[in-house]
Parts: structure tokens; sequence; C-alpha cells
């Protein structure tokens, strides 16, 4: 009788289309290697009791920014305790979005250094692209590094990247992206924001009676992020192009996301935690100041709604780690964008439940979905033998407060503190390694680089057997 590596007892495992099935899962190799009856008789050299827990498919955060200054990450701490944060909360890989204007072949190599012996959870890279030269670098790109996910500002016009050091761009840009990197069956994920819009509501007088975050708000309202949407979408049906519209923070804009749906299907839907959790009248102040902004109650329910029937593909975080300090400023002055990675299994399955949405539709969203469109998918995203061991671990009858402390993030904040979440992160294995066990973070990191060779409807027609 062969020996497996570990058998975890005793736990409700998750499978798509049968729910949660009294199984125990033995993994051999950093690989899912069976699933068999709580009575079968199987060798392993180590086992533990799960006593009834759910196990789910380890969490995919598909939208993560590392680095100080969120363009790269550039040392060990970079990747360190961010990626600590999200293994805490059940998330076993990132995709993390490099932000440059230079040739990637040497910025990948940097920030792969920077990752490597330093990330607790397996991770993957997404390229910012700016220039010409780095649109026609596409296809070396996705066949030579195995990044096959591209990024672009559609706000990024005139100065409004200078910021990052990215330079303007137009629609012509847009579309000669698109179509490059349609050919090349890559997925396009552009920031979709109206940026003259913006400037004509800057100009408009402050009211300085009204709250920071609707403030902000007004100032980027849907109309922005819908009209946005539907121009990049448009431009994908021209194309040929797979589109995943990421941080949908609107009804609008998923409203126009679902109408271009109705005419050409490769677009996709992200959303971020703070959209289905967060509304204007928080009372986190400017520590809630993000990109898209915060909206109202009833975008939240429709993004709910989003998730519950699917409209809605996938939950990141668009987690980012500046300091605290960056934060401490009037709404005008404040940077955007904050902590969040550990959050978004927990809140997204926890509070969905208790909405009363299907867990299959949870787990994709946290998931199995991502793994999907961005080529990883059956490594990652699934229970099943052969698969990576990729595991989340919760208590579906425990809660867990959120503490900057316990976040482990160097930004030492955060805009949900002493929110309860209904659902605790018990394990979290990657490879089938534990990066948490009991809720304490393992001392060595065993994360390593996931290259991809496909992503959108690509990546969805090579898989579609495996399903």
């Amino acid at each position: 009788m062969s020996t497996h590596d570990l058998r975890l007892r005793g736990g409700r495992v998750f499978q798509h289309g049968a729910g949660l099935q009294e199984l125990d899962v033995l993994v051999t190799g950093g690989v899912i290697s069976g699933l068999v009856a709580r009575d079968a008789e199987v060798a392993a050299a180590q086992e533990l009791d799960l006593a009834g827990k759910v196990v789910l498919p380890g969490g995919i955060d598909p939208h993560v920014h590392l680095g100080k200054d969120i363009r790269v990450p550039r040392d060990p701490e970079d990747g360190e305790r961010e990626t600590a944060s999200a293994v805490a909360g059940g998330i076993t890989t990132m995709l993390i979005y490099l932000m440059s204007a230079d040739p990637y072949e040497k910025v990948f190599a940097e920030s792969d250094a920077a990752m490597t012996g330093n990330s607790h959870t397996d991770y993957g890279f997404h390229f910012v692209l700016g220039t010409d030269e780095q649109v026609a670098s596409i296809p070396d790109y996705v066949r030579e590094l195995g990044v096959p996910s591209f990024k672009f500002f559609m706000n990024f016009r005139g100065d409004e990247g200078k910021y990052l050091g990215l330079p303007g761009n137009d629609d012509a840009y847009m579309y000669d992206l698109l179509g490059t990197a349609a050919d090349a069956g890559a997925l396009v994920c552009p920031h979709p924001e109206n940026i003259e819009l913006v400037w004509k509501l800057r100009e408009q007088p402050r009211d300085e009676t009204i709250p920071p975050l609707e403030a902000w708000y007004r100032s980027r309202p849907p109309v922005v992020e819908a009209e946005a949407v539907q121009r990049v979408a448009y431009f994908a049906s021209q194309t040929g192009a797979s589109v995943y519209a990421v941080h949908t923070s609107s009804k609008a804009a998923l409203d126009a996301m679902g109408m271009q749906q109705t005419a050409y299907p490769n677009l996709f839907t992200e959303t971020c935690t703070q959209y289905l959790t967060l509304t204007t009248d928080a009372d986190c102040g400017t520590y809630g100041k993000v990109n898209p902004p915060i909206r109202h109650a009833e975008d939240v329910e429709a993004l709910w709604e989003g998730v519950r029937t699917g409209a809605v593909d996938t939950v990141g975080s668009d987690h980012n780690s500046r300091h605290r300090t960056a934060k401490e400023k009037d709404i005008w002055t404040a940077s955007a964008g904050f902590p969040g990675t550990g959050l978004v299994l927990p809140t997204t399955v926890g509070e969905g439940l208790r909405r009363g949405i299907d867990l299959e539709r949870l787990v994709d969203a946290t998931s199995t979905r991502a793994a999907q469109l961005f080529g990883l998918f059956p490594r990652k995203g699934t229970i099943r033998v052969g698969s990576d061991a990729d595991l989340a671990v919760v208590d579906l009858d425990a809660t867990t407060t959120v503490r900057a402390e316990t976040q482990h993030s160097v930004a030492e904040y955060s805009p949900w503190e002493g929110r309860e979440i209904p659902l605790k992160v018990v394990h979290t294995l990657v490879r089938g390694r534990f990066a948490v066990r009991d809720g304490e973070l393992a001392d060595t990191p065993t994360g390593t680089y996931l290259s991809r060779t496909n992503g959108g409807a690509a990546a969805l027609a090579s898989q579609k057997e495996l399903v």
C-alpha cells in the first residue's frame, strides 16, 4: 500500500456539482492524490482531524498591487508581509500587477527575484501596458515570460499616470492593444474610468458639509465608470479581444457590461470586497478612499445580485500596502486604495452565505472562475485528484473580527477595522504545505511563480473538456 504525505480527515469537502461531501483529502507531492471515504484504510505519513470543518479550494486573488509605491515588489518585505495577509485569509494564489513604462523583461526578473523565497502564496503577474513598444511585445510576454494578462488605465490621459511613471494613452492605443492581445490569446484588464468627465467634475465647487467618502463618490460618479466599460467592451467586440473589467463598483457599470454581453460573449467582470461591504456612509473616513470610489447601498445590492447570478465572475481585493500615513489626510490629498487581500474569501463566502447565495457560486467567485479566466485551471481553483493541494479549511460557525495588527500588512490599518465576519479560516495549505495551521502563520514561505499560456476566451476554450 502506497503511503501518502498527508490525510485531512473528517472534513466536509466542497465538490463542484455536489456541494459539501464527507470525504478525506489525501495529499502527495503537493497535489491532491485522493478523495476517499472517511472509513477508507489509507496510509499517510501525517494526519489531521478537521472535526467537521469545511474544505474549500484555496482562494485566488486576481487583483493585487505590491510594493510600497504599488508599482512592483522590490524587497523581501513587499512579498512576505502582504502574502502573509493573503494566506491568513485562505488565499493561496495571488495575481500581481506590475506597473512600468520600461520593457518588462527586466522588470519581470527583478520582481520575481523579490518574490522568490518570500511569498507565502503561489503567484503570477499581470503587466500594466502604457507604451507602443510594450504592446508590440505582448506575444513575447506571453510566450517567454508566461504572462497572458495585461492591464491599461483608460483614465491615464495627459499626465494622469505621471505619478506612477506611466504615459498617457488614447482610444487608438486601446484599440491596438485589444487587437494585439486577441491575436496572442491574452486577456485585457482595463481600468475603466472616463477621465475627461472627472476633469469636468473637478471644476465644481467643493461642498465641505458632506462626508468625505460621499464627496469622493460625487467626483467620480457611476457614469464615469459605466461609460468607459461600455466603450472598451464594444471595442473588444470589434477586435475579438477578451476583456475583464476590474474592480466593478456600480450597478451602472454592471448593467453596461451586461448590455454589451448580449452581443459579444468574451466579456468578464470582477468586483472587490469593498464594493460588496462598504458604502459612502462608512465610518472609515479617508482610509476608505479608492478608485473607483465606494458607492451607495443600491450598488452594493446590485453587485451581490451579480455574484448570485454569475454576472460578477470574480471577487478580488485591489490590495495595496501604502502606509496609513498616506491616508491620514483630507479626502482630496489622501492616497487611493488600501489593503484587503486577506478578507476576500472570508467576506465573500461568509457574507454571501448569510445572504443565501449558493456556496458553489461563492467558490466560483473566490477561486474557480479566476483560475479558469487566467489560465490556471484545473491546476488551481478546484479540489480534484491531480490538482494542486491548495486548500482553505474554514469554520462556518465561527467569526473573525478584523484588526489591522492581525492582517500582517505593512500598511498598518484596515477600513474594515472592528468588523465581524461570519467565517474563520483555520488552516491554509499551498501545494500541500501548511501556510497557516490553527491560525498560525508558517515561518517559511514556500510560494512559487506560476507561468501561464493564455487567458480569457482562449483559456476557457483550452479547458472546455476539463470543466
